[in-house]
This record gives structure tokens, sequence and C-alpha cells, in this order.
């Protein structure tokens, strides 16, 4: 094999090449995107299929309908800063009334599955995954249009009791198999990438399955 110096020059040169910076200040104005768009066909089952047990606790007051004879639909996105400092949700409804929805959650579980609130998008920080009912709609959106800014402190974390087994059903997990709940926007997004996210929207009408659903992805180019 020939000796090339030139192209061992060549390669020398890149190597030493300092590091290109950026400006820290991109961490807060730069993002990573996922979306969703919700459907009542997203729902795993029937409100008609509550269980027994929480259908009072529940207290639906409006008759429901089948999923298929529904027309509401929805859209919405997570941008989550570059440095996971904070998360924009933006979401776009149609087909359901303001002042006939009781709950809208992000929660994490794979389709079709039944998981835990990990954010609640009606509550104050302070209020977070508690359940809080109270948030006016009729003021949160307008024109079909719902935005929140979201931080750690907006993240539902179950405080684990002594002598409590791990991996609470009620408390979202880093990630597949992994331990420990998530507990910052950063684990909010590592979830996300593997597509454990989805919004849920309840009405009077739907207040256990919910309204509509829609599992969040990567947004689309």
């Amino acid at each position: 094999m020939r000796f090339r110096p030139l192209a061992a020059l060549a390669a020398f040169a890149l190597l030493a090449l300092p590091a290109v910076a950026k400006d820290p200040a991109l961490g807060t104005s730069t993002y990573v995107v996922y979306e969703a768009f919700l459907s009542p066909a997203q729902e795993p089952g029937e409100e008609s299929e509550t269980p027994k047990a929480l259908k009072k606790s529940l207290g639906a007051t409006q008759p429901s309908t089948p999923r298929a004879e529904r027309k509401s639909r929805g859209w919405g996105e997570v941008r989550f800063t570059a440095d996971r400092s904070s998360a924009v949700v933006n979401v776009q409804i149609e087909g359901v009334k303001p002042e006939d929805i009781v709950m809208f959650h992000i929660h994490c579980g794979r389709p079709g599955v039944l998981g835990p609130i990990l954010v609640d998008l009606g509550a104050d920080p302070e209020h977070a995954g508690h359940g809080e009912h109270s948030a006016d709609w009729t003021k949160l959106i307008q024109n079909g249009s719902f935005t929140k800014t979201i931080t750690n402190a907006n993240i539902n974390f179950i405080t684990e009791l002594p002598g409590m087994a791990p991996g609470l059903p009620e408390a979202c997990l880093v990630g597949s198999g992994l331990p420990g709940q998530v507990k910052t926007i950063s684990g909010m997004e590592h979830i996300a990438r593997e597509g454990l996210l989805y919004f849920n929207l309840h009405t009077k009408a739907h207040t256990y399955y919910g309204e509509m659903r829609g599992q969040i992805y990567p947004a689309a180019e």
C-alpha cells in the first residue's frame, strides 16, 4: 500500500478542528415535537362497559354514544424544549362542547390500554395529578383551541409509602421494563419516544374510557 502524505495531513487537519459550540440559549428556543390525532375509535371500550364499582364515583351525567357514532375529533401537539425544561401542549378540538368536558389528561400507556395520568391538563401545578375536576373548560378552550405550558411541577408523581411494592399501577414508569417513575419533562419525552403517551378527553357522557383518545408519536415532517 502506497503512503499518501497529503491524505494523511488532510485527515489530521480534520481531527484537529475545534468542536463547534452551540449557544446554550437554544435549549429553550428549539424543540422536539410529538403529535396525536384524537378519535373515539382509539378508546379501548364503550362507556357502557364501565366497571359497576366505578360508575357511581365517575358520575356520568349524560347518556353515552357508541364510539362508531361519535363525531368528536382532535389534534394535539407536545413541543419539548431541547433542554427538557418545559413542554408546550397545543390542542385543537372539534365536535365537543367545552361545557361538556370534565377532564383532559396526558396518560402513559400503550395503544388500547388504560394507563395512569401523567399530566392533568386542567389542573394548576399545585393540584397536578390529584384528579381535580374543577377546571372551567369554557374559558380554557377558545374557538376549539387549547394551549398549556407544562414543567416538572405538572408531572403526576406518586409517593411510594413504606412497604408498598415498587412499580405502582398509578405511576408512569421511566420506560419499557425500567424501574422508577417519570417525574421530569425529560422522562416524559423519553417515554414519548417509545410511543407510551396518549391524550384522553373525558366528557359528561364518557367519563371512564373517555370521549376520544390520541396516541402520541413523533410529529410528521
